[in-house]
């Protein structure tokens, strides 16, 4: 039981209500009520109000009257309210009651909105010649929480990491080992993709301005990479496979697992343009153009010619979007699949198998990843081509929703935090660049974290071993990471600031973390366990009734996350409960009473918050700790 059964209930009797009167159908909505407004509120008068030619409120205090017909167990009044608005008032001590005993289930909060469909979700998509950075960081973790909310709400979710292992970042770095004689081997122990990214792709790109002649060394090196057979390829494929092992174990300490990667350079070799390029031909979805600036090649029309994308040059040789095109087409099942799977060599924390594709053969039976609907996690720079992309899969499809191009803003650094981490810096924020080495790896930051997150933890309880303190460092600052990247609406720029975002006040993850912790101790503290069979009717407190309705409100806040593709509302929910259980906590006097049954049913309520926060920030990727 929560609000969302709540609503329904409501909103199959005002239905009932607008047949009973004859009134024409209108898309009402029944909403958790602002403060004021009774426990849930519904704008039917307003919508009402031109047909009948009455007054809103005229018109809600008719539904009210009418309502009185369809009281139940759980809404006990209907009122209509000055302003024009139908307020419905719960039967709290029931209220009380079944969200605190619903709760504690363990599927708790589950909807059915994607039962028996499939959604396939790529992030990350890296390239492999270097450390994953902060500014990536933002794309995996969108991309991970996103699942687990599509997960959660009932469909079959398959995620995926598009690892693009053919283009002019990976000749780079290639050309570095074989033209510039970079050791294979990192010095000092360096971990191999930081080595590539810092010291080898950096340093390769400076030499470009002082000798012109390598860039015609690239050219060739990213020819030699299509086939897969050169000596550059199968070079090529050890060094990103070495990169890609260590991106892959960064992701991991994130707490973000993947069920298949598919790699670029296979896509390439797989003949799958082929079969694309004659269906946007046979479609009509490309022109040839037979003169302007885009002679003699294949395009994609634009609103207007500037706006035209090549998709095959003059020459014959395809653009970069031909290797997104069917890429987007397999991952919606619209071509035959030319790829074999076999499993990755290392397992992943959460102990689901990672597969991967190949165009050999390994013995393995063919796997499926393709998805009805597919969610593909790219910055917003990308925007033009990804609506291409959009285009042409709703008019393969047959359906304009179907694939979906989730879009988000850069991570900037704050000054201090850019400082602390050893950048120059003298703006209020600091823009990332890969190419010129300004950027701050995702590893170190994580490193900065767990430092100051010890330190802290460790003075607050000295009593602590070495082990816990470590546990809990690792778990608070996966939480402050993963939280900073989704609690903003993703057309918004983050800047980064670890001090700020390590704060236990305010809206972060360890503010939320800390109210866990403060509610394990009251159990903890406890003369008992509660006991669910309680007198409800004792929970009568306005912190009380606000801390109910605010785990009641989950699935609400659930289902409006996953049909917006929005990790931002589950993670506010998170942030809303605590605050909710910190304002009980502050006004509560929750084991000092001589009232044995009211202790109890206060601890059943804290009992309820802890089940009910675990579950929300298991959706968003954060673990809480008891101790902090």
């Amino acid at each position: 039981m929560s609000y969302q059964a709540l609503v329904s209930e409501a909103n199959e009797n005002i239905q009932k209500i607008i047949s009973k009167l004859g009134l024409k159908s209108v898309e009402f909505s029944v909403v958790p009520a602002k403060s004021g407004f009774g426990d849930l509120s519904c704008n039917v008068a307003f919508l009402l109000a031109k047909e009948l030619k009455k007054k809103p409120f005229d018109i809600s205090k008719q539904f009210s009257d009418e309502y009185s017909n369809y009281l139940s167990e759980f809404i006990s009044k209907t009122e209509a309210h000055p302003s024009g608005y139908l307020n419905f008032f719960v039967n709290q001590p029931k209220i009380n009651e079944v969200i605190i005993q619903d709760s504690i289930k363990e599927d708790y909060g589950s909807l059915s909105l994607g039962t028996g469909k499939t959604i396939t979700v790529e992030h990350t998509s890296v390239n492999p010649n270097k450390a994953l950075h902060i500014g990536h960081v933002r794309n995996i973790i969108i991309g991970d929480t996103v699942s687990r909310i599509l997960k959660k709400v009932g469909f079959k979710v398959n995620v995926l990491n598009y690892v693009d292992d053919s283009g002019l970042q990976v000749a780079d770095i290639i050309l570095g080992f074989k033209e510039l004689n970079f050791p294979e081997n990192p010095p000092n122990n360096q971990k191999f993709d930081h080595y590539c990214g810092d010291i080898v792709y950096v340093k390769t790109t400076e030499k470009y301005e002082e000798n012109t002649s390598l860039q015609d060394k690239r050219k060739q090196i990213l020819q030699e990479l299509e086939d897969g057979n050169s000596q550059t390829a199968k070079f090529a494929d050890i060094i990103t496979k070495k990169v890609l092992a260590c991106q892959l174990e960064t992701c991991w300490s994130l707490s973000v697992n993947y069920d298949c990667l598919n790699f670029e350079s296979q896509i390439i070799r797989s003949g799958l343009w082929a079969t694309i390029f004659e269906k946007l031909k046979s479609m009509k979805l490309i022109e040839f153009e037979s003169e302007g600036k885009n002679s003699g090649c294949w395009v994609i029309r634009g609103k207007d010619k500037d706006d035209d994308k090549v998709v095959v040059r003059s020459n014959g040789t395809a653009t970069y979007i031909a290797k997104d095109i069917p890429y987007a087409a397999w991952k919606l099942g619209l071509l035959d699949d030319p790829f074999n799977y076999e499993k990755y060599s290392t397992s992943q924390p959460n102990g689901n198998v990672l597969w991967q594709t190949t165009l050999s053969e390994t013995g393995e039976s063919k796997q499926n990843f393709f998805g009805e609907k597919v969610i593909t996690v790219i910055d917003s720079r990308q925007s033009r081509l990804q609506e291409i992309i959009t285009s042409l899969m709703g008019k393969f499809k047959s359906n304009p929703d179907a694939y979906v191009h989730l879009g988000y803003e850069s991570v900037t650094l704050s000054q201090d935090t850019a400082k602390t981490l050893g950048m120059n810096t003298e703006g209020k924020s600091t823009q990332m660049s890969g190419r010129k080495g300004l950027y701050v790896n995702a590893d170190s930051v994580l490193e900065s974290l767990r430092e100051k997150t010890s330190s802290e933890t460790t003075k607050r309880n000295p009593d602590l071993d070495a082990t816990s303190v470590q546990q809990i460092s690792q778990d608070v600052s996966v939480a402050t990471i993963r939280y900073e990247m989704i609690k903003y609406d993703l057309d918004k720029i983050i800047t980064f600031d670890i001090t700020k975002s390590l704060s236990l006040e305010g809206d972060t993850a360890p503010y939320i973390q800390y109210a866990y912790a403060r509610a394990t101790r009251i159990l903890e503290k406890a003369p008992s366990q509660p006991n669910f069979n309680a007198k409800y009717d004792l929970l009568d407190g306005e912190h009380e009734k606000n801390l109910v309705r605010l785990i009641g409100l989950f699935t609400i806040n659930l289902q409006d996350s996953a049909n917006n593709f929005s990790p931002k509302v589950m993670a506010k929910y998170c942030h809303d409960l605590a605050v909710g259980f910190n304002g009980f906590y502050e006004h509560v006097r929750i084991l000092d009473s001589e009232n044995t049954e009211l202790i109890n049913v206060r601890l059943c309520l804290v009992q309820s918050f802890l089940s009910a926060l675990e579950k929300a920030l298991d959706l968003i990727g954060i673990s809480p700790p008891s101790r902090m």
